[in-house]
């Protein structure tokens, strides 16, 4: 496996090892973790009649997954564009398969409202615009892959993209491009800190793209929460930066939750895990950014396993697609006139 595929695979397989670790937590806070499960170290079962995970099975994987696969198919199949109304036909499709499966974890309120708008005539350019919450972020690895970390112009574009029917504001679209910048950084080679200038650069330029809503300086909420991660840890991280599915909240604490474990993504799982709240989403993007600056091999592979044969994931197909498409883009920038 090149370098490159190997960090990709650590993109992808990060989502699914943080989300499944994070599953059993999501939606409790801290103190209720602890009484349910004590501390995480493990993947467990989520408890009999969980509010959002009842159904699931330990190791199993949430919508932060599923629909980042989803995503990373659409990619595939149109690189150069994006349609917007298969996108959220295939979001619709996605939560009628996850209620004939019995589950309860279903669409985001922002994806919720906004298809919903869609639905009764609203235009495409408005649908997602009061859409500040981390749905965006939480899917947005296949485009940190796909898109190559030297064109940040074009980067911040596909977010835009990705986001526009459920998540337009510049909270949301400014939180997805930090993320998918450092992904692409690390594809590169970068390591955690090193690719943090350049995904703060793109997290600006997101802000400026997206519905003048929420949080207007992304960028700034990332800082302050890695450096109270790096200065008090998990309780000042936690004080901070909140841990709700606001993505001010939950991107900024998956930042300072990478920052506190940049090498050892397991660490940072376990660390999300128990952090409270949006557990599974902050773990899965925490996870995936860290997965992306080091690699599938820095993951116990026992534990990748079981959980790419618990959900029966197939990332290596996924990964080979996105990178031929990034290669594809990078080789028509060094050629274009």
């Amino acid at each position: 496996m090149t370098s490159q595929m190997d960090r990709a695979m650590g993109a992808l397989a990060g989502v699914a090892l943080g989300d499944a670790l994070g599953m059993p937590a999501q939606t409790l806070q801290r103190p209720d973790i602890v009484s349910a499960y004590g501390r995480i170290s493990d993947f467990v079962a989520p408890y009999s009649g969980h509010p959002v995970s009842h159904g699931l099975t330990s190791a199993q994987v949430t919508d932060d997954t599923e629909q980042t696969l989803l995503l990373a198919k659409l990619l595939i199949a149109n690189p150069d564009g994006f349609d917007d109304h298969l996108w959220a036909q295939t979001l619709l499709e996605w939560e009628a398969d996850v209620r004939a499966r019995g589950l309860l974890d279903l669409l985001g309120p922002s994806s919720k409202s906004a298809l919903e708008a869609l639905a009764a005539g609203t235009s495409v350019k408005e649908t997602g615009k009061n859409g500040t919450t981390n749905g965006a972020a939480m899917r947005i690895a296949p485009v940190g892959v796909m898109m190559p970390a030297d064109d940040t112009a074009g980067l911040v574009e596909k977010v835009v993209e990705a986001c526009q029917v459920t998540h337009s504001s510049r909270e949301a679209i400014a939180a997805a491009s930090a993320v998918a910048m450092t992904i692409s950084q690390g594809l590169d080679g970068s390591s955690l800190e090193a690719a943090l200038p350049k995904a703060l650069e793109a997290c600006k330029l997101g802000s400026s793209k997206g519905h003048p809503v929420g949080e207007a300086h992304m960028d700034a909420r990332i800082t302050d929460a890695i450096e109270a991660a790096a200065t008090g840890g998990e309780e000042a991280l936690l004080k901070t930066a909140g841990n709700s599915v606001a993505s001010r909240e939950s991107v900024a604490a998956a930042f300072g939750i990478a920052w506190l474990a940049k090498d050892d993504p397991w660490q940072v799982a376990l660390l999300a895990a128990n952090f409270g709240d949006d557990t599974d989403t902050i773990g899965a993007i925490a996870c995936s950014m860290v997965g992306a600056c080091t690699g599938l091999a820095a993951f116990p592979a026992d534990k990748i396993n079981r959980v790419l044969e618990v959900n029966h994931l197939d990332l290596e197909p996924i990964a080979g697609s996105l990178l031929h498409i990034r290669n594809e883009k990078s080789d028509r920038r060094r050629t274009a006139p």
